[in-house]
């Protein structure tokens, strides 16, 4: 659901970080056979969350990537991939951000520790993004996301967000053909585990003649 060759995000530019609390259970069916309770472990992921703010009002895309943690050596980079260099980033005080500006970005720091204004009011996009994340992860799958899966909800998320307005519902499905059709081929390890590819992207054909 990714295009390797996607645009980047422009214009003014919220920039934040949510937490997803992801509950795995641990114990086997046979213990659950005999009446042992399952155990369960928890798992603290932090998401990086970029959104296009539109003017006078709206959102435009939206890119989210799950990251070691908030740190500036995880969000720079994150910015650094998916905002373009003339954009304007908006985030909270957080000294993590400060990094940016040395970077060449443009920084619009909202400062809401203290401060009168509610977060959600001072960045209503990733507010809003993060609030709808956590919302369809909870209400569609009930929660139920193996940890190493992570990455393609959110890209599952991002593709479904992004084209929320298309009039043609169909072509979200040819998308995602023409997609598939171009990318390189990955093995069912590589989707079980969400391991990277092995080998490099393979130079495929623009134009393909089918003959018989």
């Amino acid at each position: 659901m990714v295009r390797p060759d996607r645009d980047l995000l422009r214009g003014t530019v919220e920039v934040d970080e949510t937490f997803l609390t992801l509950k795995g259970r641990t114990a086997g069916r046979r213990q659950a056979a005999k009446g042992k309770p399952r155990g369960g472990t928890s798992h603290l992921v932090t998401v990086a969350v970029a959104v296009e703010v539109r003017q006078p009002k709206g959102f435009g895309c939206v890119r989210l990537r799950r990251i070691e943690g908030p740190t500036k050596d995880a969000i720079v980079p994150f910015v650094r991939e998916h905002v373009a260099p003339d954009a304007t980033l908006r985030t909270d005080g957080s000294p993590i951000y400060y990094p940016l500006q040395e970077a060449g970005f443009a920084h619009d720091p909202r400062v809401i520790l203290r401060g009168k204004t509610p977060a959600h009011k001072l960045l209503p996009g990733v507010h809003r993004l993060a609030s709808l994340l956590k919302r369809w992860l909870l209400g569609t799958h009930h929660g139920a996301v193996h940890l190493p899966h992570v990455d393609y909800y959110l890209d599952e998320f991002s593709f479904r967000f992004n084209r929320r307005t298309s009039r043609s519902r169909g072509m979200l499905f040819y998308r995602l053909i023409q997609q598939a059709a171009v990318a390189s081929p990955v093995t069912y390890a590589n989707i079980r585990d969400n391991q990277p590819r092995r080998w490099p992207p393979q130079s495929l054909p623009g134009r393909v003649q089918l003959d018989g």
